[in-house]
Order: structure tokens, then C-alpha cells, then sequence
């Protein structure tokens, strides 16, 4: 929470110490004198004396607060996730399985050569280079990064179809 955001807040933030004559919290009196000193409403003063006499709490836990100890939990703690809800998890599950069905479904429609360029080039691990496709094909690199570029082109198609 900001302390001091409009002209008048600021005054306040600045001078309200030096208008107190204590430690304490300031009387009806002096509450009103000061509001009339500075120009703004006695609710200004009573709620900005509020602000400057709460504690700081920190955002988030310190390092060494214990995980388990329930009274560690900061507000962050509160925070709901970014993928925290289900009907949007749901449908990102979803929308994979319909896209992961449409590139089967769609990879069946391409030759075998070209199939297994994409399976080797996209889906095993370790990769495969062009350099080991065409070595294993006996054509150039170039040929296989044109294969591998007319295949996903087809798929496309086929997918957005």
C-alpha cells in the first residue's frame, strides 16, 4: 500500500511528526489542530497516523523461515497460481490431445520418407542432422531440409483442415 499518493498525503507524511507533541497516538484536539495547520480533513490525519504507525510486513518469507511452521506464510502464499484454474487446464489438455490426434492422423497422410525425416528430425532424441539423414538416404543435406519443409507444409494443411 502506498503511503502518501495525493499533495495532501504527502504534507501529512512529511510533517505529521513534527506536529505531534508525543509518542502516542494524537488527541481530538490535536488531531484537529492539525488538519487545520495543514489544510486537509481530520480523517486525513487520524488515517494517515494509522498508516505510519503500522508495522512493514515482508511480501515474502524470509530465507531461513521454516516451510512447515504455518506461521511463516506470507501473503504471496495467498496468491493463486497462474495455472491454477482448472477449466483452463482442462481445456489446454484438451486442445493437445485434439492437435497431438490432428498430427497423427495427418503424418499418416505423408510418404515414409518423409515421415520418418519429421520423426527424426522432431520427435526422437537425440535429433538427427541433416548431414545423417542424407548420408542415410544417399541425397543432399539440402535435399532433406526440402523434404522435411514440403512434409510440414503438408501437415499443415492437413492439421488446420
Amino acid at each position: 500500500m502506498k503511503v502518501a499518493t495525493t499533495k495532501a498525503q504527502r504534507k501529512l507524511f512529511f510533517n505529521l511528526r513534527k506536529h505531534k507533541k508525543n509518542l502516542g497516538w494524537l488527541s481530538a484536539a490535536e488531531t484537529t489542530a492539525v488538519a487545520r495547520d495543514l489544510g486537509v480533513t481530520e480523517h486525513d490525519v487520524t488515517e494517515m497516523e494509522r498508516r505510519l504507525s503500522s508495522r512493514d510486513i515482508s511480501f515474502d518469507p524470509t530465507p531461513d523461515a521454516d516451510d512447515e511452521d504455518p506461521s511463516s506464510y506470507s501473503p504471496s502464499a495467498y496468491l493463486p497460481a497462474p495455472d491454477s484454474d482448472p477449466a483452463v487446464a482442462i481445456e489446454n489438455a484438451e486442445w493437445d490431445d485434439d492437435v497431438g490426434e490432428r498430427v497423427s492422423q495427418a503424418m499418416t497422410q505423408l510418404d515414409q520418407r518423409s515421415r520418418e525425416i519429421l520423426r527424426a528430425r522432431w520427435m526422437e532424441e537425440p535429433k538427427a542432422t541433416l548431414h545423417d539423414l542424407a548420408d542415410k538416404y544417399g541425397v543432399s543435406a539440402e535435399r532433406i531440409r526440402q523434404i522435411e519443409a514440403n512434409a510440414i507444409k503438408k501437415l499443415q494443411k492437413l492439421v488446420v483442415a
